[in-house]
């Protein structure tokens, strides 16, 4: 091979190898009594991401839902998911492998929490909640500059 002549960089791969519930509940506290309430339910829900790195090019990332209904200050459901996925990523390092990690393996992930909390909630005899989408990259994005801005905070507590 010519002296000139780079070897080429490898290429980002990325592919989805597997997608699991890995830990999932749900609960209806005030149940019979709440079937007999109008349904005008409150509606707060918890949403948080992790990922972990499980071999040279796995990683997990999981996204945690905890959703909480309720009804007259009265707790109609609780449901708490985490849903899996386990991601085969090699060439793809530094800032965008935590986006990759952090955004996009959320976003492939989600419509399947989002299936199964809709499920378990229609099995405990509610309606179907169907969760608003998530801008994971939005979130993501703030995340990162709330981070930036507190190293910023730390850096300048240390200089005084």
């Amino acid at each position: 091979m010519p002296e000139n002549e780079q070897q080429a960089p490898a290429q980002p791969q990325f592919a989805l190898q597997r997608i699991y519930v890995k830990d999932i509940s749900f609960e209806s506290p005030s149940a019979p009594d709440v079937f007999q309430q109008q349904w005008k339910p409150q509606i707060n829900m918890d949403l948080n991401t992790s990922s972990d790195k499980v071999s040279e090019s796995q990683y997990e990332v999981v996204v945690s839902l905890s959703i909480t209904a309720k009804v007259d200050e009265k707790v109609a459901f609780i449901v708490e998911i985490q849903q899996a996925g386990i991601f085969h990523i090699t060439g793809i390092e530094g800032p965008q492998l935590a986006q990759t990690l952090g955004a996009f393996c959320p976003n492939v992930l989600f419509p399947y929490a989002r299936e199964a909390v809709d499920s378990l909630v229609n099995k405990g005899s509610f309606p179907s909640l169907m969760l608003a989408p998530v801008n994971f990259d939005a979130i993501f994005a703030e995340a990162m500059k709330r981070k930036q801005e507190e190293a910023q905070q730390a850096e300048g507590a240390a200089t005084h």
